[in-house]
């Protein structure tokens, strides 16, 4: 027994150890598993960026919509958004759906239809459905399949508004009637009213109702908040909970917590004890709470507008966002984070905005700014047209007093910071300033040797020589000396942009790029790629120098030109600076916006690996104050430590982090809906029809669809697909229908999907089935017996035909053969005929076109003659009037030209005409025209051309006449011309009026010495 006993506990234990293990290897698994899991959710969380923390509400773009922007009223009573996204806006005119572009409008005349235009209040129950209540005492509902259903108001039930609805667990949806108290409508559709008592606080009820977990019935009173128990009492809740005298009412977070409004408080509902947690004094009244997102608390007011409470603190809009005068009665956030406030003058909404701004309302002194940096402090330092700014790590702006001899803050154009960490400051008329570290000024002008005039840029080399972009070339400062670079053929005009470094100094001209290395300057011209004039920016990426000019972007790499402009997808043709942010992305400044583009695909393009490049261009609609950057200054762009890029506008300075824009990029795809089907332009109303929509063959079908996203709507694309026909997605960009014409008999079915610009397509697509039904010519019965018949008559009309043939072959054999050489004679001579005519044609052509250009063509120079310079001119004065571009006209006289005729010969003196001609033909662009007008006159149309350009491109032919030698081929003989310049004014109404005035000019050149341009 003894052995038997142990060894029994011996299995015993050996069972115990083996489960031990088994749970023990259990545990460990399921702690395995466990960390797995939540090591793939971090993943996954990594993945997806986190939505960043909202920001301050001066930053938030504000956009309103009254009567004339489509709303059928002004008063907004309250907001819904449904599960399939569209936004409902209650009204007193009928509830307005909108979908981001446009409002349709549900009343008593619409289909389908409501029982009263006064709609009080919305609301959308656990199922999708849409309540509505009006002022008659009705309810609606609208169901996600797009009907109405009524329940009219029993006489029982009094006869007034309902302000608000809710719906408990049982499914009963509670009823809050104007001054009037509580009512329900039953799940079966049956309406429960009983009048509260005399002295109940529901005879002064309030708009807001809201149900808690506990199933309580809390409503707002002019008396002080009340709630209805499970038990059917009505409880004095602003008695029980010890909140001040008032009117109050309750609102009901998303995430469960209720909260009572008291008059101008604010209190927090935890357990059975309110919590004050704001107190708003001066604000009066407080008429509409949300809780968003992020958890902090929008404030609607009687008259003072909305505000926030939250990590910014109690928060009011700015005087900039200007919204509808009245009450706000209504608070929604959409789906994509926008708040949405209804007021009794309108609809305003509030969107979080990829860009944010530092403007004159946070205290700059201009909103025009020209030149962004960032020092080793963190500082940002401001070039305003009033003067310099800094801003520290706290956002508060601090000016920088710069001296000037008119007492006044100079226009900065440019910034630069020196290996000393001293701040270089160019003026537009002011001269140059250094900053020391510690405050001091050191001013350097005409005197210390910087010419007189605007000062566009400044760069530091790496022996820190600071050089200069004058009005009249380059300086560099060295040991507080200004030097002039002794190089040949240094530029002596105005220098737009200037970059120093790794043994270059790159200079922008308005006629092109230099660059000084190794003592010896080169010169780079864009005019035989893309003909670019203007440099404004210079950026140096590995071993590829980028210059942005008036005609996009050009890459300088191993001595070989590449150009990105607006035939390869940029969608501006002037560009100002390129510059990359530590996200992988590629910024470019203009005038019209700021513009995106991924690094190696702008390679790709100037390679010519790629034909087009993608770009992603922000303006007003991302936040930005103003679109506009600024040329021929700089920095514009500054690439701070935290990465954030701060842009230089005409609007102040507009502010784009790159971690928040992948957070835009990643929003959801708006949901697609198909929105309205028509058959010939006529509706369709497919949504009652159950299944496939059945449609006869032969009709134009057209199908109106949207993308309901309320951030950028404009810019929201789409795909369809015709399942049946086509083979695949088709891209329809922003086009928001499609239609079919002719569609063969089957079953179709039509997918739609959206996505933001940036984003991805949506998973949530739009169908729509359909079956082309066959006409009666197509249905296969009908067409095998017309097969059946046209074979009989085919076999017929052949055995009749072959018997006609044979009887009647023989007589037209001999017939063919009598007829044949009479045939063969008469096409001989028709050929003759033919070929004489067709030569006689071919001498009047050539005889036209002799005569067309005698009448056009001046025989001498072979330049257009006066005809046709005078219809030239009228065409290109249209045009220009029309598009409000520049036109110049230059009226020139060649110089003693009689007295070459009289000393040399009439012969030499056709010669120096023909030169003369040649040389204006040289000197001119495609675009112009250059024209013989009479004898030695010449005229020129220079087209797109200010008077400035203009003046330059007269200076360079006086160049080139000069530099002729032998005229005529005369040895040492010397042209000249006299010449009048005019451009184009608003008065001018004929050709005549312009060539007037520059006849008179040149005529003034003449007697003003002779070799000479004179204008206006």
């Amino acid at each position: 027994m003894q052995y038997s006993s142990q060894v029994r506990d011996g299995r015993i234990s050996a069972r115990l150890a083996v489960g031990a293990r088994l749970r023990l290897g259990l545990l460990v698994l399921l702690l395995a598993l466990q960390l797995a899991l939540a090591g793939a959710a971090q993943l996954a969380h990594a993945a997806a960026p986190a939505q960043p923390p909202s920001p301050p509400l001066r930053d938030y773009a504000l956009d309103v919509w009254t009567s004339r922007e489509g709303l059928p009223h002004n008063s907004i009573r309250d907001i819904a958004q449904t599960r399939d996204g569209y936004l409902w806006f209650a009204t007193w005119e009928g509830v307005a759906r909108y979908n981001g572009l446009d409002f349709t409008l549900f009343d008593r005349q619409s289909k389908p239809a409501l029982a009263d235009n006064g709609v009080g209040a919305l609301y959308v129950d656990p199922h999708g459905a849409l309540w509505l209540s009006d002022s008659r005492g009705n309810v609606s509902r609208y169901s996600p399949d797009g009907r109405i259903k009524v329940w009219p108001r029993p006489a029982k039930v009094p006869n007034v508004l309902i302000q608000g609805m809710a719906m408990d667990a049982q499914g009963r949806l509670w009823l809050l009637y104007d001054g009037s108290g509580l009512g329900y409508l039953t799940p079966e559709g049956d309406y429960v009213y009983q009048a509260p008592p005399p002295q109940s606080p529901l005879n002064d009820t309030y708009m807001r109702i809201a149900i808690d977990a506990r199933q309580r019935i809390w409503v707002g009173t002019l008396q002080g908040a009340a709630y209805r128990d499970t038990d059917g009492r009505v409880h004095n809740a602003s008695h029980e909970l010890g909140l001040p005298p008032g009117y109050a009412w309750p609102y009901l977070a998303g995430d469960g917590t209720l909260w009572l409004v008291v008059e101008d408080r604010i209190y927090r509902l935890e357990g059975e004890r309110a919590v004050l947690v704001h107190r708003l004094e001066g604000m009066g009244r407080l008429t509409a709470l949300l809780q968003d997102r992020h958890g902090e608390l929008w404030i609607g007011t009687e008259n003072n507008g909305v505000l926030r409470a939250g990590r910014h603190g109690v928060e009011r809009l700015s005087p900039a966002q200007a919204m509808p005068q009245g009450r706000v009665v209504s608070l929604q956030e959409d789906r994509e984070g926008s708040i949405w406030i209804g007021i009794n003058g309108g609809l305003a909404r509030l969107r979080e905005t990829l860009f944010t701004n530092t403007t004159t309302r946070d205290g700059l002194h201009s909103d025009y700014v020209r030149a962004v940096i960032e020092d080793p402090d963190g500082d940002l330092w401001i070039g305003t047209s009033i003067g310099l700014q800094r801003l520290d790590a706290r956002r508060a702006l601090h000016d920088v007093p710069l001296p000037t001899s008119t007492g006044k803050p100079p226009s900065v154009l440019s910034l630069a910071l020196d290996r000393k960490g001293r701040l270089w400051i160019g003026s537009y008329a002011d001269g140059l300033y250094r900053l020391e570290r510690s405050g001091a000024v050191t001013r350097f002008r005409a005197a210390q040797g910087i010419p007189e005039g605007t000062l566009r840029g400044i760069s530091v080399d790496e022996q820190d020589r600071v050089w200069v972009a004058t009005q009249h070339g380059v300086r560099y400062v060295q040991d507080d000396l200004v030097h002039v670079p002794e190089v040949p053929g240094m530029p002596q005009g105005l220098m737009t942009a200037v970059q120093a470094g790794q043994g270059e100094v790159w200079m922008g001209t308005l006629e092109g790029a230099e660059v000084l290395r190794g003592g010896k300057l080169s010169q780079y011209r864009f005019d035989e790629i893309g003909g670019a004039r203007s440099v404004f920016g210079f950026t140096r990426i590995g071993d590829a120098q980028w210059i942005a000019t008036d005609r996009g972007l050009y890459r300088l790499r191993g001595g070989k030109l590449a150009r990105v402009g607006l035939e390869q997808g940029l969608p501006v043709d002037t560009v100002f600076q390129l510059v990359a942010d530590r996200a992988g992305n590629d910024w470019i400044t203009s005038n019209r916006g700021m513009l995106r583009v991924d690094p190696a695909e702008l390679t790709r393009v100037a390679d010519g690996v790629q034909a087009r490049i993608e770009v992603t261009r922000y303006n007003e609609m991302d936040g930005m104050a103003n679109a506009q950057g600024n040329g021929s200054s700089g920095p514009g762009v500054a690439v701070r430590r935290d990465g954030s890029l701060w842009f230089a506008t005409a609007g102040g300075v507009a502010t784009v982090d790159p971690s928040r824009l992948r957070w835009f990029q990643s929003r959801p795809a708006p949901p697609s809906v198909i929105e309205s089907v028509t058959l010939d332009s006529l509706p369709v109303a497919w949504r009652d029809t159950p299944g496939r929509l059945r449609i006869e063959g032969g009709h134009r079908l057209t199908v109106n669809y949207v993308g309901l996203s309320y951030l950028l709507p404009e810019r929201t694309r789409y795909r369809t697909w015709l399942e049946g026909l086509d083979d695949g997605w088709i891209e329809r960009g922003r086009l928001r229908s499609v239609e079919f014409i002719g569609l063969p008999p089957g079953d179709y079915t039509l997918h739609v999907a959206a996505a933001h610009p940036d984003g991805s397509w949506s998973e949530q697509e739009a169908r729509l089935r359909f079956s082309i039904m066959p006409l009666w010519w197509q249905r296969r019965s009908v067409q095998a017996v017309i097969m059946v018949l046209a074979g009989l008559l085919l076999f017929a009309m052949y055995r009749y035909r072959v018997g006609r043939y044979a009887r009647r072959s023989e007589r037209l054999e001999r017939v063919v053969t009598a007829r044949t050489q009479d045939l063969q004679a008469q096409a001989e001579r028709l050929r003759q005929a033919d070929q004489e005519k067709s030569t006689l044609l071919e001498r009047l052509r050539h005889q036209s076109e002799s005569f067309e250009r005698q009448a056009r063509e001046d025989a001498l120079t072979g330049l257009p003659n006066r005809r046709a310079f005078e219809e030239r001119l009228s065409v290109e004065m249209a045009r220009a009037q029309r598009s409000d571009r520049p036109l110049c006209l230059v009226a020139l006289d060649v110089d003693h030209f009689k007295k070459v005729n009289d000393q040399y010969s009439h012969s030499v003196g056709d010669a120096v005409l023909k030169q003369v001609g040649r040389l204006l033909l040289q000197a001119s662009r495609a675009s112009d025209m250059a024209a013989r007008t009479g004898g030695e006159e010449f005229c020129l149309v220079l087209t797109d051309t200010t008077q400035e350009q203009a003046a330059r491109a007269c200076e360079r032919l006086r160049r080139l006449f000069h530099a002729q030698l032998g005229w005529g081929g005369v040895a040492g003989m010397r042209i000249t011309f006299s010449a009048g310049l005019v451009q184009l004014r608003a008065g001018d109404a004929q050709p005549h009026d312009l060539y007037q005035r520059a006849d008179r000019l040149l005529y003034r050149a003449k007697h003003g010495g002779r070799d000479r341009v004179e204008l206006e």
